[in-house]
């Protein structure tokens, strides 16, 4: 049968745990329309903006069972150009960072992820919506890639600036120790527990300290223990200004609680999305790139997320799809899609409501999983039978399915 094409505004996805929203769009523009619906909700926000480099970004795309087996990219798409003159940057960031002060909870933080280009005048900003005792820490990230400069000092650190929205802000340093790289150095006087463990000990003021060389440390300011991505590593999506889960992960654990709400207004390819979804966090997402629900749709895979598209997409090119309905479940398999198979990234069969599509069961290509499945089968229900193709290049097309037509081969 050929499928009836449709507008969707958004996709919701069923799964277990916290529920999360992305939003496909502007940051600024999308925060101020945010705020009436969760202000003060919001317990932390991470922003990684961009950092006023002046160059383009793009995400190296795998298309087909090929790519996918290899790893290897044949496609490269644009991700972001960041080519904002400084003033308009700043203009941009500072509505960003008041509408996520109106969004932050009284309990809420903030982490501004950025470079040397523009943290002197991001903290400037910060400091006049947040108060300058409101900043308590200028992290340092260093890590060890990239090359050796030869008229300055290598460049081998961001900065994360961390604030606060009120003196009653919930940080959880305990949710972040970990146990000691190396023993810590210093001339207290060795011993070893009956268990084997080994401590330190100091008499001062007639009481003796005791120092476990295995105590689990918080980390300090300078964080040089969670390294870039590598090329090959298994996390890369692709997206150029990728952070890595561990990052974020210790900014969600130390930041938030369980249950609690997480936004990143840059999301760019979902790190700290998965990382709020993997520590059982809410979410909301938002960027602009097209491409990055085909990312969200590996990485929040098993949660329950939505999807909301600024217009209708409305489907390109012609489409064929052979339903069989059984007792309790319809059946579908892809005949003819509207562009080369190759080419497109992943697929879901689901029901329509409105102008929202309901994803019930999906074919998405992975390592693990490199061939995309060419049946999907999915529960009887009232309502109308939808579908969904996504492209490598970020299109999303929709369509209906109308039950009339299931088990006749004539159409």
């Amino acid at each position: 049968m050929q499928p009836k094409p449709v507008a969707v505004r958004r996709e919701s996805y069923e799964g277990r745990g916290a529920d999360g929203r992305f939003y496909l769009g502007d940051a600024p523009g999308l925060l101020d329309a945010l705020v009436p619906e969760y202000r003060g909700q919001v317990k932390l926000i991470y922003m990684d903006p961009p950092f006023l480099t002046g160059e383009r970004f793009v995400i190296r795309a795998r298309a087909g069972e090929g790519d996918w087996k290899t790893g290897r990219s044949s496609l490269t798409l644009p991700a972001y150009d960041d080519d904002l003159d400084p003033e308009s940057y700043y203009a941009l960031m500072r509505r960003a960072l008041e509408a996520s002060r109106e969004l932050l909870r009284d309990d809420g933080m903030l982490f501004l992820h950025c470079d040397f280009r523009a943290s002197a005048r991001l903290r400037l900003i910060l400091d006049d919506l947040f108060g300058p005792d409101s900043l308590l820490n200028e992290i340092a990230w260093v890590y060890h890639t990239g090359g050796t400069a030869k008229r300055y000092f290598s460049r081998k650190h961001d900065t994360i600036l961390f604030y606060r929205k009120t003196r009653s802000y919930d940080f959880n340093i305990s949710a972040v120790v970990a146990p000691p790289v190396k023993p810590r150095q210093n001339h207290m006087r060795k011993h070893v527990d009956p268990d084997g463990r080994v401590y330190r000990s100091i008499r001062s003021n007639g009481r003796v300290y005791t120092y476990y060389d295995d105590d689990p440390v918080p980390p300090t300011d300078v964080w040089d223990d969670v390294s870039h991505l590598q090329q090959r590593d298994p996390q890369r999506t692709g997206y150029d200004t990728q952070k890595p889960l561990a990052l974020l992960d210790r900014i969600v654990r130390c930041a938030s609680r369980e249950g609690e709400l997480v936004l990143d207004p840059f999301a760019g390819s979902g790190t700290a999305l998965e990382a709020a979804k993997l520590l059982g966090r809410r979410f909301v997402g938002i960027d602009k790139c097209a491409l990055v629900p085909n990312i969200l749709r590996r990485r929040l895979d098993g949660a329950p997320w939505e999807l909301f598209y600024p217009e209708p997409q409305i489907p390109e090119g012609d489409c064929r799809v052979g339903i069989l309905s059984g007792v309790g479940f319809y059946h579908a398999r892809l005949e003819q899609v509207p562009m080369p198979w190759d080419m497109l990234d992943n697929w879901a069969l689901g029901y329509l409501e409105g102008d929202r599509f309901r994803v019930l069961k999906q074919s998405v290509r992975s390592r693990k999983e490199p061939a995309l499945l060419p049946e999907l089968e999915v529960p009887v229900f009232n309502g109308t039978l939808g579908l969904r193709l996504s492209d490598v290049r970020g299109k999303s097309h929709h369509y209906a399915l109308d039950a009339s037509d299931f088990n006749n081969p004539n159409v």
